[in-house]
């Protein structure tokens, strides 16, 4: 099971015009910024990214908005591990749990999970935090990664599983969060 000491989350992609063709957009939207505000209660880490913003536009402003004092890293590659920036800060945190969230599941999502996996961490894919243009295709990249050896997880399973226990004020403001 993932432990808040060894997670970090990472965000791929919510941006500019692709992620209004989104399948599902405003349910992923909506449970992105449930995620992100639960980490931060949890002091989880999260890494952002944006796949080239010169071209695809920067972050979704209300995504954006729950990321404020905080920068994205720019990349290029289709994985977040094919950008030195990203493996310096990843490497930094030393931590080995990661919570992947963000678009499109089977190519950017699909090769960070793999790439991640394949340097021997724990990959767990929070299925109602990423999407593709098509319903297709997400589910295609869910088995891949599912096959692949990620773990399926949802934003509800995710926090219970991180908190371990219903008691203190983390509990009481990750509830409000689902509700």
């Amino acid at each position: 099971m993932f432990d808040v000491n060894n997670s970090v989350m990472l965000l791929v992609d919510v941006q500019g015009q692709l992620a209004q063709l989104m399948h599902e957009k405003e349910a992923l939207f909506k449970n992105l910024e449930a995620m992100i505000q639960g980490m931060k209660v949890l002091g989880v880490p999260i890494i952002w990214m944006e796949q080239i913003p010169s071209k695809l536009g920067s972050t979704t402003e209300r995504i954006a908005a729950r990321m404020a004092g905080e920068a994205p890293i720019e990349k290029f590659a289709f994985s977040c591990c094919g950008e030195p920036e990203f493996m310096k800060r990843f490497e930094a945190l030393d931590r080995r749990q990661v919570l992947i969230t963000g678009i499109e599941t089977h190519i950017c999502v699909f090769q960070t999970g793999m790439d991640l996996m394949a340097k021997g961490c724990e990959v767990q894919v929070v299925a109602d935090c990423v999407s593709s243009r098509t319903r297709e295709n997400k589910e295609i990249g869910l088995a891949r990664l599912a096959a692949g050896g990620a773990q399926i997880t949802s934003v509800e399973m995710a926090f219970f599983e991180l908190m371990k226990a219903a008691e203190g004020e983390a509990f009481k403001k990750m509830v409000k969060l689902i509700k």
